[in-house]
């Protein structure tokens, strides 16, 4: 029973600083734009496929 009055307050203090980020992600306008991320990720940015550098390690290993 004694360990109550340890693990309540830290409960309360974890969900006060939850609460606290939240209103903090809201005010910063982390949430205004939801949707363009996921479009972003899929969209080509100019249409041609990025090639390395000759020359570089990863052509395979010989011998």
């Amino acid at each position: 029973m004694g360990v109550i009055y340890i693990v309540l307050p830290l409960a309360l203090l974890f969900a006060g600083a939850a609460v606290i980020v939240f209103m903090w992600a809201v005010r910063s306008g982390q949430f205004d734009d939801l949707d363009s991320a996921a479009y972003r990720a899929i969209q080509d940015e100019d249409g041609s496929p990025k090639t390395g550098k000759k020359g570089s390690r990863d052509q395979g290993v010989k011998g």
